[in-house]
Protein backbone atom coordinates (compact mmCIF):
# COMPACT_ATOMS: atom_id res chain seq x y z
CA UNK A 1 0.00 0.00 0.00
CA UNK A 2 1.18 3.12 -0.87
CA UNK A 3 2.51 5.39 2.19
CA UNK A 4 0.46 8.55 1.84
CA UNK A 5 1.52 10.34 5.39
CA UNK A 6 5.12 10.50 7.18
CA UNK A 7 5.93 11.39 10.50
CA UNK A 8 9.62 12.24 11.35
CA UNK A 9 11.27 12.90 14.25
CA UNK A 10 13.34 16.30 14.58
CA UNK A 11 16.89 15.58 17.33
CA UNK A 12 18.90 12.45 15.86
CA UNK A 13 16.74 12.23 12.87
CA UNK A 14 15.72 14.78 10.67
CA UNK A 15 19.06 17.25 11.81
CA UNK A 16 22.38 15.62 11.09
CA UNK A 17 24.80 16.18 14.69
CA UNK A 18 25.44 19.91 13.18
CA UNK A 19 21.80 20.28 13.63
CA UNK A 20 20.86 21.46 10.18
CA UNK A 21 18.78 19.84 7.64
CA UNK A 22 20.95 18.01 4.55
CA UNK A 23 20.41 18.92 1.02
CA UNK A 24 19.86 15.68 0.53
CA UNK A 25 17.29 15.28 3.24
CA UNK A 26 15.25 18.87 1.83
CA UNK A 27 15.06 17.42 -1.64
CA UNK A 28 13.59 13.92 -0.77
CA UNK A 29 11.06 15.43 1.08
CA UNK A 30 10.69 18.18 -1.42
CA UNK A 31 9.73 15.43 -3.99
CA UNK A 32 7.95 13.87 -1.44
CA UNK A 33 5.41 16.68 -0.67
CA UNK A 34 5.24 17.01 -4.93
CA UNK A 35 4.07 13.54 -5.07
CA UNK A 36 1.31 14.33 -2.37
CA UNK A 37 2.67 12.69 0.19
CA UNK A 38 2.24 14.67 3.98
CA UNK A 39 5.40 15.34 5.57
CA UNK A 40 4.62 15.97 9.27
CA UNK A 41 7.72 16.70 12.11
CA UNK A 42 6.66 14.72 15.25
CA UNK A 43 8.92 15.95 18.27
CA UNK A 44 8.78 16.76 21.52
CA UNK A 45 9.78 20.02 21.31
CA UNK A 46 7.40 23.05 22.09
CA UNK A 47 5.41 24.53 18.54
CA UNK A 48 8.43 27.23 18.68
CA UNK A 49 11.01 25.26 18.32
CA UNK A 50 9.46 23.65 15.23
CA UNK A 51 8.35 26.87 12.99
CA UNK A 52 11.74 27.70 11.39
CA UNK A 53 12.13 23.97 10.51
CA UNK A 54 8.59 24.36 8.82
CA UNK A 55 9.60 27.02 6.39
CA UNK A 56 12.84 25.85 6.00
CA UNK A 57 11.33 22.42 4.29
CA UNK A 58 7.96 24.77 2.77
CA UNK A 59 5.91 22.93 5.02
CA UNK A 60 4.15 26.05 6.12
CA UNK A 61 0.79 25.74 4.72
CA UNK A 62 -2.71 25.22 5.58
CA UNK A 63 -2.51 21.60 4.28
CA UNK A 64 0.01 20.59 6.33
CA UNK A 65 0.58 19.69 10.39
CA UNK A 66 2.75 19.07 12.88
CA UNK A 67 2.80 16.69 15.79
CA UNK A 68 4.65 18.64 19.04
CA UNK A 69 5.66 18.27 22.39
CA UNK A 70 5.65 14.73 22.33
CA UNK A 71 2.56 14.36 20.87
CA UNK A 72 0.18 16.13 23.48
CA UNK A 73 -0.23 18.38 20.53
CA UNK A 74 -1.39 18.19 16.87
CA UNK A 75 -1.30 21.55 14.58
CA UNK A 76 -1.56 23.00 11.42
CA UNK A 77 1.39 23.92 10.15
CA UNK A 78 0.31 26.81 8.31
CA UNK A 79 -2.07 28.60 10.64
CA UNK A 80 -1.14 26.66 13.66
CA UNK A 81 -4.22 25.81 14.91
CA UNK A 82 -4.60 23.85 17.82
CA UNK A 83 -6.72 20.24 15.88
CA UNK A 84 -5.94 18.36 19.09
CA UNK A 85 -4.55 18.50 22.32
CA UNK A 86 -3.73 16.87 25.49
CA UNK A 87 -2.49 19.01 28.23
CA UNK A 88 -1.98 18.35 31.94
CA UNK A 89 -4.27 19.64 35.08
CA UNK A 90 -3.11 22.06 37.19
CA UNK A 91 -3.21 18.95 40.07
CA UNK A 92 -1.09 17.16 37.72
CA UNK A 93 1.56 20.07 37.87
CA UNK A 94 1.19 20.51 41.33
CA UNK A 95 1.83 16.86 42.06
CA UNK A 96 4.67 16.08 39.53
CA UNK A 97 6.72 19.16 40.41
CA UNK A 98 6.10 18.13 44.71
CA UNK A 99 7.64 14.69 43.50
CA UNK A 100 10.38 16.29 41.57
CA UNK A 101 11.67 17.89 44.90
CA UNK A 102 11.03 14.72 46.46
CA UNK A 103 13.67 12.84 44.25
CA UNK A 104 15.86 15.83 44.36
CA UNK A 105 16.01 16.35 40.56
CA UNK A 106 15.85 20.00 38.74
CA UNK A 107 11.86 20.59 37.49
CA UNK A 108 10.56 22.47 34.18
CA UNK A 109 7.41 22.61 32.19
CA UNK A 110 6.10 24.09 29.14
CA UNK A 111 3.11 25.82 27.56
CA UNK A 112 2.21 26.97 24.22
CA UNK A 113 5.21 29.65 24.56
CA UNK A 114 6.87 29.45 27.94
CA UNK A 115 8.79 27.28 30.03
CA UNK A 116 8.54 27.56 33.83
CA UNK A 117 11.11 26.43 35.99
CA UNK A 118 10.62 26.57 40.12
CA UNK A 119 14.41 25.86 40.83
CA UNK A 120 16.39 28.73 41.80
CA UNK A 121 19.62 26.76 40.99
CA UNK A 122 18.22 26.46 37.42
CA UNK A 123 19.61 23.34 35.73
CA UNK A 124 21.82 23.84 32.58
CA UNK A 125 19.77 21.04 31.04
CA UNK A 126 17.14 23.83 31.52
CA UNK A 127 19.10 25.70 29.83
CA UNK A 128 20.10 23.78 26.95
CA UNK A 129 16.47 22.94 26.39
CA UNK A 130 15.55 26.40 26.46
CA UNK A 131 18.39 27.07 23.65
CA UNK A 132 17.73 24.20 21.84
CA UNK A 133 13.59 25.18 20.99
CA UNK A 134 13.80 29.16 21.62
CA UNK A 135 11.17 29.06 24.05
CA UNK A 136 11.67 32.04 26.59
CA UNK A 137 12.40 30.92 29.88
CA UNK A 138 11.05 32.30 33.34
CA UNK A 139 11.31 31.36 36.86
CA UNK A 140 8.17 31.52 38.19
CA UNK A 141 7.55 29.88 41.98
CA UNK A 142 5.09 27.09 42.14
CA UNK A 143 2.61 29.88 44.47
CA UNK A 144 2.53 31.89 41.16
CA UNK A 145 1.45 28.90 39.27
CA UNK A 146 -2.32 29.06 38.35
CA UNK A 147 -4.86 27.23 36.51
CA UNK A 148 -4.95 29.68 34.08
CA UNK A 149 -1.59 27.99 32.43
CA UNK A 150 -2.45 25.38 30.66
CA UNK A 151 0.63 22.73 31.04
CA UNK A 152 1.17 20.98 27.87
CA UNK A 153 4.34 18.61 29.44
CA UNK A 154 6.57 18.42 32.77
CA UNK A 155 10.08 17.14 32.69
CA UNK A 156 12.53 16.20 35.29
CA UNK A 157 16.23 16.94 34.32
CA UNK A 158 19.07 16.20 35.35
CA UNK A 159 22.72 14.31 35.09
CA UNK A 160 21.76 10.78 33.95
CA UNK A 161 22.68 8.60 36.81
CA UNK A 162 20.79 10.88 39.31
CA UNK A 163 18.20 11.30 36.68
CA UNK A 164 17.98 7.06 36.08
CA UNK A 165 17.79 6.85 40.27
CA UNK A 166 15.13 8.95 40.61
CA UNK A 167 13.02 6.92 38.07
CA UNK A 168 13.87 3.93 39.58
CA UNK A 169 12.02 5.33 43.10
CA UNK A 170 8.94 7.10 41.10
CA UNK A 171 6.12 5.47 42.51
CA UNK A 172 4.32 2.98 40.77
CA UNK A 173 1.11 5.16 40.28
CA UNK A 174 2.62 7.89 38.64
CA UNK A 175 3.18 5.32 35.61
CA UNK A 176 -0.03 4.56 35.65
CA UNK A 177 -1.11 8.24 35.86
CA UNK A 178 0.56 10.13 33.33
CA UNK A 179 2.51 8.62 29.94
CA UNK A 180 6.71 9.55 30.82
CA UNK A 181 9.54 8.79 28.31
CA UNK A 182 13.04 9.60 27.75
CA UNK A 183 14.07 12.07 25.08
CA UNK A 184 17.60 12.23 26.20
CA UNK A 185 19.68 10.64 29.08
CA UNK A 186 18.79 14.02 31.47
CA UNK A 187 15.04 14.47 30.31
CA UNK A 188 12.51 12.50 31.59
CA UNK A 189 9.44 13.87 29.75
CA UNK A 190 6.30 13.82 31.81
CA UNK A 191 2.68 14.31 29.83
CA UNK A 192 -0.79 13.62 29.67
CA UNK A 193 -1.39 9.77 29.36
CA UNK A 194 -2.75 10.34 26.05
CA UNK A 195 -0.11 12.88 24.91
CA UNK A 196 2.94 10.12 22.72
CA UNK A 197 3.76 10.10 19.58
CA UNK A 198 1.97 6.89 18.58
CA UNK A 199 -1.42 8.24 19.59
CA UNK A 200 -0.57 11.43 17.59
CA UNK A 201 0.03 10.01 14.85
CA UNK A 202 -3.21 7.52 15.23
CA UNK A 203 -5.56 10.44 15.77
CA UNK A 204 -3.83 12.49 12.78
CA UNK A 205 -4.36 9.42 10.16
CA UNK A 206 -8.34 10.03 11.33
CA UNK A 207 -8.48 13.02 10.54
CA UNK A 208 -6.96 12.93 7.19
CA UNK A 209 -8.82 9.51 6.66
CA UNK A 210 -6.02 7.14 5.92
CA UNK A 211 -5.41 4.00 7.13
CA UNK A 212 -2.09 3.39 9.49
CA UNK A 213 -0.89 1.25 6.90
CA UNK A 214 -0.36 4.34 4.99
CA UNK A 215 2.07 5.88 7.23
CA UNK A 216 5.74 6.10 7.85
CA UNK A 217 7.15 7.05 10.96
CA UNK A 218 10.90 8.04 11.67
CA UNK A 219 12.82 8.36 14.34
CA UNK A 220 16.13 7.75 16.84
CA UNK A 221 14.97 7.84 20.32
CA UNK A 222 12.90 6.51 23.45
CA UNK A 223 10.37 8.59 22.99
CA UNK A 224 9.93 7.77 19.22
CA UNK A 225 8.65 3.83 20.09
CA UNK A 226 5.33 4.60 20.25
CA UNK A 227 4.99 6.23 16.50
CA UNK A 228 7.38 3.61 15.29
CA UNK A 229 5.17 0.87 16.81
CA UNK A 230 1.81 2.82 15.45
CA UNK A 231 2.99 3.08 11.72
CA UNK A 232 2.77 1.05 9.04
CA UNK A 233 5.81 0.92 8.69
CA UNK A 234 8.23 2.40 11.28
CA UNK A 235 11.90 3.69 10.47
CA UNK A 236 14.46 3.85 12.85
CA UNK A 237 17.37 5.79 12.24
CA UNK A 238 21.34 4.06 12.24
CA UNK A 239 22.44 6.09 15.49
CA UNK A 240 19.09 4.83 16.65
CA UNK A 241 19.30 3.72 20.30
CA UNK A 242 18.54 -0.34 20.37
CA UNK A 243 15.06 -0.03 21.78
CA UNK A 244 14.54 2.09 18.67
CA UNK A 245 15.99 -0.60 16.19
CA UNK A 246 13.91 -3.13 17.77
CA UNK A 247 10.57 -1.32 17.28
CA UNK A 248 11.62 -0.72 13.99
CA UNK A 249 10.10 -2.73 10.96
CA UNK A 250 13.70 -0.94 8.91
CA UNK A 251 16.68 0.67 9.67
CA UNK A 252 18.15 3.45 7.79
CA UNK A 253 21.05 4.83 7.60
CA UNK A 254 22.38 7.68 10.46
CA UNK A 255 21.29 11.37 10.79
CA UNK A 256 24.81 12.38 9.40
CA UNK A 257 24.34 9.68 6.38
CA UNK A 258 21.41 11.38 5.43
CA UNK A 259 19.34 8.83 6.87
CA UNK A 260 15.59 10.05 6.01
CA UNK A 261 16.89 10.99 2.57
CA UNK A 262 17.29 7.63 2.30
CA UNK A 263 14.27 6.01 3.61
CA UNK A 264 11.75 8.20 1.82
CA UNK A 265 13.93 7.16 -1.52
CA UNK A 266 13.49 3.21 -0.50
CA UNK A 267 10.56 3.50 0.73
CA UNK A 268 8.17 5.86 -0.23
CA UNK A 269 9.50 7.26 -3.67
CA UNK A 270 9.97 4.30 -4.97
Amino acid sequence: MAIKLVTIDIDGTLLNSERKVTPEVKAAIKKCTENDVNIVLATGRPTIGVLDLIKELELDNEHGFMITYNGAMIQNAGTEEVLIQHPLSHEDYLDVELLSRKLDVHFHAQDYSTMYTANKDISEYTVHEAFLTGIPLVYRPVSEMTSETTIIKAMMIDHEEKLNEAIKNMPTDFSNRFAMVKSMPFYLEILNKNATKGIAVTELANHLNITLDEVMAIGDNENDLSMLEAAGIGVAMGNAVPAAKEAADRITKTNDEHGVAYALEEWVLK
